[in-house]
């Protein structure tokens, strides 16, 4: 719409112009409107490998991504990109990757893994450490396991956050930051929207991996058990995050298991899926140069300081 009033203004003024043989200068054209555009990606242990796939295709199809958000492995997986590793370097890492990469056995109270293996693991993976130094902005969700309050991280180290966003109750260890015990973001934000528009996004793509961890043939054990439980709990806890989202995008991930960690590529095939099927939707927010391809806006290094209000 702001296109065709652009065209028809300059028009009326081009013809004044011939009319009056005057030399009126051009009215200022309004520069389209690119909106800020932020992911959310929940979790889903392996499963959330398909979030790979929905930024890639994203990349292919030339959407800019503004702001990600994540909760437990979608926050693996938005550091990784917002550290600025592509979609095809995380589908070739996720080649690789198997669950004994970030976890080992413990005997504790607390859980039945460790996942400190996950900081060294981050720390090689990573391209970033702190969140200042990452090329997209990026919130990660954990849940104060005492209060039962979120525990939104947008500055400082990164690695702790991330490893606490994925530490899921009676499986991981809780981590230990400034004082707060944190688990698993799933509890405060299955899929994490609302931040997303907290760092000001305008328009939000929400991945939503709907999938219930016990098969037809019933728990094989108690991570299955645990699992359920909780997957059960995030299917009722739906309606924030919705109301925050203008997409939501369901991967058809429910044939794989939670630690199905060896079919990576078909479960990045599933993210790339669920996003096509999306991306009349998405273009529609965007002007026609960027819609078809145009390199994706620069993210403004200075967002901070542009963001937050003054001390």
């Amino acid at each position: 719409m702001k296109n065709s009033l652009n065209k028809i203004v300059q028009s009326v003024w081009a013809l004044g112009r011939e009319l009056a043989g005057q030399n009126v200068p051009a009215p200022p054209v309004e520069a389209p409107h690119i909106p800020k555009v932020g992911i959310a990606l929940g979790g889903g242990f392996a499963r959330g490998l398909a979030h790979i796939g929905v930024l890639k295709v994203l990349e292919e199809e030339g959407i800019p991504v503004d702001f990600i958000a994540g909760t437990s492995v979608g926050s693996v997986i938005g550091a990784a990109y917002a550290s600025g590793i592509s979609a095809k370097e995380l589908e070739e890492v996720a080649s690789l990757v198997r669950f004994r990469d970030f976890s080992r056995w413990t005997f504790s109270r607390f859980g039945l893994f460790s996942n400190d293996k996950m900081a060294i693991f981050l720390r090689k993976v990573l391209r970033c450490k702190t969140f200042e130094e990452l090329r997209i902005p990026l919130a990660v969700a954990a849940t104060d396991i005492i209060t039962g309050e979120p525990a939104i991280f947008t500055k400082g180290d990164l690695i702790d956050p991330v490893r606490a966003s994925c530490a899921y109750p009676g499986m991981f260890h809780p981590v230990k930051i400034d004082g707060r015990l944190l688990v698993d973001g799933l509890l405060a934000h299955s899929v994490p929207a609302t931040p997303l528009r907290d760092l000001g996004a305008e328009r939000v793509i929400s991945v939503h991996l709907a999938a219930h961890w016990v098969k037809p043939g019933g728990p094989r054990h108690v991570f299955d058990v645990i699992g359920q439980c909780f997957s059960i709990a995030q299917e009722r806890m739906c309606g924030p995050w919705q109301a925050a989202s203008d997409i939501v995008l369901q991967p058809e991930i429910g044939e794989f298991a939670y630690d199905d960690f060896v079919r990576a590529t078909a479960l990045i095939k599933c993210g790339e899926a669920a996003t096509r099927a999306a991306m009349p939707q998405i273009r529609a927010w965007m002007p026609a140069t960027v819609a078809n391809g145009a390199p994706e806006r620069t993210t403004d290094p200075n967002w901070r300081a542009a963001t937050e209000p003054a001390p």
